[in-house]
Formats: C-alpha cells, structure tokens, sequence
C-alpha cells in the first residue's frame, strides 16, 4: 500500500473532507480499468454544476486507456504530461461552447465548464477515483483528432483512474507526489476585504 493514501490539506478554515482530501496525482494504475459506474456519477455531477441562464455550455470527450480516442488524446498532450496520464483509466477533454451554431457569443462559458470539470473531480473523488486536471495540450490538434468545430475551447484534460502505487514511481515523480501541498493563504488571495 502506497504512503500517499492521505493527502489531506492543511486547512485555515474548516472546509468539507471531499475537498481537503482530493489531491491531484500523477500516479494512476496502469492496469486497472477505469470504474464506469463512479465514471458516470462524475459526469453526472458535472451535468448539474451551475451555469449562466442554464446554457450548461459544457461537452465532453470520454476516452478510455486502449481505444482509439485515447491514443488520438494522448498525443495532443504535451511534454511531461505524455509520460504519466496515459497510464489513467481514462483521459476526459473538458470543452466549452464559446459560442452558439448561430455564432452568439457565451460568454461565461469557460468559467462554466471549469465548474462543471470541478464538480466532475470532487465527485470522481468522492467515488474513489484519482483525477489531474491538465493545461499542457494541443487545443488544435484535440479538434483535429475528434473533429469538433471551432466553437468548442478546449478547456482542460483531466487523467482519471486508479491511483497506482507512489512507492513504485520513478524517483522524480514521487518525490513530486510526497511534497508537501501547500496553497497561498485565503488573505493573500483577497484582493479586497471590507
């Protein structure tokens, strides 16, 4: 069994345990398929995140570790992001329609599918899932693979599955995952306080 199970943040203030435990790994079982049923409860609890006048501005592409899509997925990732994620059960591109089939613009609807790929990873974690939400892609060649129209921003790629075991890991990504998690403090983050 792996040291890492417990990653809980060291908090300021109370918060919900969801939150305090999930933690962003780079470890995911290799072997392990992904959990549809705890999959399908992260959509879910993506479908009902919030969003202006309820446009739910948000789509999704699900692809599974040994399928087409999940090759065609990896290889728009980039640099280091290429050696770990592909050992998840499952890489989800999280999209957002920036813009109607009639070209009105959204405009919450990057803000609104980061909520929807929040709730996505507080479920997936409540479900006993490990999650990385990822920046380093290649939004272009994401379109170009799964042929989405240019109204859909790729917004994020989150890794989903089993954690694997951190022990195992190479030595410079389990030192990484073994750091302390540190965050800014709430009162350097406000910029405004009355």
């Amino acid at each position: 069994m792996s040291l890492v199970l417990d990653r809980t943040a060291p908090t300021d203030a109370p918060i919900l345990d969801v939150l305090a435990e999930r933690w962003s790994t780079r470890v995911f079982d290799p072997e392990t398929p992904i959990d549809e049923s705890a999959l399908r409860s992260a959509l879910e609890a993506a479908r009902w995140a919030p969003s202006g006048m309820n446009f739910q501005p948000w789509r999704f592409i699900v692809a599974r570790r040994g399928t087409a899509a999940h090759s065609k997925l990896v290889a728009a990732l980039m640099g280091f992001n290429r050696a770990w994620a592909p050992d998840a059960g499952a890489l989800v591109v999280v999209l957002a329609e920036t813009e109607t089939e009639d070209g009105e613009a959204r405009t919450w609807a990057q803000y609104d599918s980061g909520q929807a790929a929040a709730h996505f990873t507080v479920q997936a974690h409540a479900e006993g899932l490990a999650t990385h939400q990822m920046g380093g892609f290649v939004a272009d060649d994401l379109r170009e693979a799964f042929d989405v129209d240019a109204r859909f921003l790729p917004v994020t790629v989150i890794a989903v599955g089993s954690l694997g075991d951190i022990d195992s890991a190479e030595e410079g990504l389990r030192e990484r995952e073994l750091a302390p998690r540190q965050r800014r403090t709430v009162e350097e983050s406000l910029l405004v306080d009355d």
